[in-house]
């Protein structure tokens, strides 16, 4: 068990290559009984898969997924009074910026998980749960992700995140918030 410090009503991200294992990690997360609000795309993913027919491919809605997915994220930085924990591998920079945004705006204290994994473990996993992101793709996530990681070894959070954790597929995690 991975115990996180975080402040009342923090936006935490759970970050890390497509396939880590966030949403598994999410799925179990253990808040101490705190109100809080889990985002992760594929809650936005089922719902939609069910309103187009079955021969759609993911491909062609995905945008509306992340689209969706990030207006929940905007909606519930400013409606949910607890905890607001987001999926989002966040390897890329100006999703950093817009979460870090969202939680200024919303004067959120935000902490930043990210879940290391090798690109091996993450497209396993990806293999596992049956969905594979596009080879380019992924290789830019995995690029991106060695220049974080790198970062993080040095215990540096992403610019505009009040802390940082780093977690393992084989971390099981608990939230505590502590006073502000």
């Amino acid at each position: 068990m991975t115990a996180v410090a975080v402040r009342p009503r923090s936006l935490i991200v759970l970050a890390g290559l497509p396939g880590a294992g966030k949403s598994t990690l999410l799925a179990t997360a253990d808040t101490g009984g705190e109100p809080a609000v889990v985002l992760d795309s594929d809650q936005v993913r089922t719902r939609l898969r069910a309103l187009f027919p079955k021969a759609v491919p993911y491909r062609v809605y995905r945008p509306l997924v992340h689209l969706v997915h990030r207006l929940r994220i905007l909606w519930f930085a400013i409606t949910a009074s607890g905890l607001l924990l987001v999926h989002e591998p966040s390897t890329r920079p100006s999703t950093r910026a817009g979460l870090v945004a969202v939680g200024a705006l919303t004067n959120r204290p935000r902490h930043f998980l990210w879940l290391d994994a090798s690109a091996e473990e993450a497209l396993s996993g990806q293999v596992k749960r049956g969905r594979l992101i596009r080879s380019r793709s992924f290789a830019r996530h995995v690029r991106r992700a060695a220049r974080l990681r790198a970062r993080f070894a040095a215990g540096a959070p992403p610019r505009g995140w009040h802390g940082l954790t780093l977690l393992t597929r084989g971390d099981h995690l608990r939230l505590s918030v502590a006073p502000a």
